[in-house]
């Protein structure tokens, strides 16, 4: 039984305007009540995905040391490699039983921007990791673009409202593994609970037990897709924009049974960005008498450097 709602990408595709009139109406009142959703229909293929798992396992298997080697210095982790235990949830001080490689943003017509992020990191014993990854990087870019019409519309906004501020936006791939258990964690987990800082993430590789989900009453849900859905989520800075309208909800991903300890996990998310200059200020079409506003202004650029503080990515 999944606790999370499933919706489908191919409504809002459609030409039948009470079918995208429906998605927009389910994702909508499912990012109120939970933040979470199911989502089929999305761009990916089954060879992309294959394919993708294939050069991820034969990355994370590769000697410590040359791991190692695409662990760039100086830029808070945003491209390349990030080792075992370096990364810790907000609030924090023990690390996450994972490591994990970043993939950015593809730079279109920009130079400005092409200035402003580091550059993608070429592996070169694996020459088609990076090519893999720039194709996932692109087909999950292209679905998000399509949720976030959605919600635009959800919010009363134009349905390319969105568009100016994610096109070649700081928007991240993050594929991670979960290594094998080697003896009872202290008081780690393999992701502690935390919000997403971006405007939403696009999660592949949901499909067994781990990934949590917490309602408003407290409880811990499992958030279980199906092989062919992607689990997307409202992250803190669409929450913000939308002053709470749209739910940023706490999640984690809980150790498994011991008797799964020996088994390596792997999922990947896609943290969608917006170009650093978006204002991130309450919409006026949600703040009212009953909602009033709750945050204070503030730039995507600002608040991302400001989470990556907290989160240890980044010194002061």
């Amino acid at each position: 039984m999944k606790n999370i709602p499933s919706v489908n990408l191919h409504d809002f595709l459609s030409d039948d305007p009470a079918r995208k009139q429906k998605f927009v109406d389910e994702i909508g009142k499912a990012y109120e009540d939970i933040g979470f959703v199911a989502l089929k229909g999305h761009f990916l293929s089954d060879e992309l995905v294959d394919n993708l798992y294939g050069e991820i396992k034969n990355f994370f298997s590769l000697p410590v040391e040359t791991k190692h080697k695409y662990e760039i210095e100086g830029i808070g982790g945003q491209r390349g490699y990030v080792s075992f235990g370096k990364e810790s949830a907000k609030g924090r001080k023990v690390g996450d039983l994972k490591e994990f490689w970043h993939f950015g943003q593809y730079v279109e017509d920009n130079d400005a921007l092409k200035a402003e992020y580091p550059d993608n990191v070429l592996v070169e014993e694996l020459p088609e990791f990076n090519k893999v990854g720039e194709e996932t990087y692109k087909m999950l870019e292209k679905t998000g673009v399509y949720v976030l019409r959605a919600l635009a519309i959800y919010l009363g906004l134009d349905e390319f409202y969105f568009d100016k501020f994610i096109k070649n936006g700081n928007s991240i791939l993050r594929p991670i593994h979960y290594p094998p258990i080697t003896s009872e964690p202290k008081n780690a987990v393999r992701a502690a609970a935390h919000g997403d800082i971006n405007l939403i993430t696009l999660l592949m590789g949901s499909h067994g037990k781990g990934l949590q989900v917490q309602r408003h009453d407290g409880e811990w849900l499992d958030a279980i897709a199906e092989p062919d859905e992607l689990v997307i989520n409202v992250g803190d800075m669409l929450s913000r924009h939308s002053n709470n309208k749209l739910k940023s909800t706490i999640h984690r991903v809980v150790n498994p049974p011991k008797e799964l300890w020996g088994s390596s996990r792997y999922s990947i998310p896609f943290f969608m960005h917006p170009i650093s200059e978006m204002p991130l200020d309450c919409l006026e079409n949600c703040i009212d008498e009953d909602n009033p506003k709750k945050f204070a202004d503030i730039t995507a650029g600002q608040f991302l450097n400001e989470r990556l503080i907290e989160l240890g990515l980044i010194k002061k």
